[in-house]
């Protein structure tokens, strides 16, 4: 099958290989990103704000009047190479000395793009500070939480959804989100938190890939577990634009053990009772609604023998008082039990069902 994901993903693969040899080489990339000879390694911006430099940077600005606000041969701006490397003081700097932190090389991005590549949060928070834009999208449309997803930074992602309100659910311009991303560089950490910020999880793409195509196409086993675990069994039957199931993707692309366990989760979850009708709600609430029931039985009996009996002393106004009122505070207990009981045995349920997909596994 001729996947769109993977060519965008040669692409996306390029730019990433190219971004880490930057921090290896100190700005020399064998693949185009500021290539330069031995001689301007020790003597340009980039390659100070790259390792941090600020003695260089200072010298470079300062005395020698070099700028910090035009990029290098191939587009990318000083300020980039120190989002990229983590380069706090040196970020600082380049900002204090007229460096844009929205300025967009060749591809649209930003430097708050590249903090996400390594997971950067002290220049991130640096720039957002100095008045990044958290939305920012390159040319492919990926904002950095597309970037953060892409690269597995879970704790970055954490930090600038929560903090930044940055869209943990946005579509780039091929309709992929963060969550399609990490399901296909098989990023578990990072599928769990983008599920507990409410991702979509059956979005599809223009290819009509869910996240969950996406990791049965890689055959990333964790990240199909993940998604199979949160998710429901018409996950299971989505089909893309030519007609796939995730199992069958799997298969297809000869990822034996995610298309063995995609089809026995689907089987195991056509045998259990449909959540939909009674019989799947009663089964997931197991014995709460026996002890719900004689918990009010036994609050009846309290009333009509106690508070009501006519074979008693009448209560007198006080005691009648904090009668009713344990009355009425019982009743708001059996309330909050009664859906304390029905998240807690879903939970237990839905943890069991999948014990036993992933022994069936095994």
């Amino acid at each position: 099958m001729s996947s769109e994901i993977e060519i965008v993903e040669e692409d996306a693969v390029a730019l990433s290989n190219d971004r880490e040899s930057a921090v290896v080489n100190g700005g020399n990339s064998n693949n185009g990103i500021a290539v330069v000879g031995e001689d301007s390694l020790k003597n340009d911006v980039y390659t100070a704000a790259a390792y941090g430099d600020l003695e260089k940077l200072h010298r470079l600005v300062e005395s020698e009047g070099c700028s910090v606000s035009v990029p290098d041969n191939l587009g990318y701006y000083a300020l980039q190479w120190a989002a990229l490397n983590n380069r706090t003081a040196a970020a600082q700097y380049i900002i204090e000395h007229g460096g844009d932190v929205n300025a967009v090389d060749h591809t649209g991005q930003t430097a708050l793009h590249w903090t996400a590549v390594r997971g950067a949060i002290q220049v991130a928070e640096l720039l957002l500070k100095e008045g990044a834009r958290v939305n920012a999208a390159d040319m492919y449309g990926y904002q950095t939480t597309h970037v953060a997803a892409q690269y597995g930074q879970t704790a970055f992602l954490y930090h600038i959804v929560s903090k930044w309100n940055a869209d943990p659910d946005v579509p780039d311009f091929d309709g992929r989100s963060p969550l399609h991303w990490a399901a296909y560089k098989g990023f578990a950490d990072s599928i769990r938190l983008l599920l507990f910020l409410d991702s979509y999880r059956g979005r599809q793409d223009r290819e009509g890939c869910t996240p969950l195509h996406w990791g049965a196409i890689r055959g990333n086993l964790e990240a199909c577990t993940v998604l199979v675990q949160a998710g429901k069994k018409e996950d299971l039957m989505v089909t893309d634009n030519t007609g796939l199931t995730p199992a069958q993707l799997a298969s297809d692309k000869n990822h034996r053990q995610v298309a063995f366990f995609l089809g026995n989760a689907r089987r195991l979850l056509d045998k259990q009772c449909d959540g939909n009708n009674r019989l799947g709600r009663l089964s997931k609430l197991g014995l709460a609604p026996v002890l719900w029931f004689i918990n009010i039985l036994l609050l009846l009996i309290y009333i009509y023998s106690v508070i009501l009996a006519s074979n008693l002393p009448k209560l007198t106004t006080c005691f009648g008082l904090f009668a009713w009122l344990a009355v009425f505070l019982a009743n708001a207990g059996l309330v909050m039990f009664y859906r304390c009981s029905r998240y807690l045995w879903s939970e237990q349920f839905d943890i069991l069902r999948y014990r036993r997909i992933q022994v069936t596994l095994e």
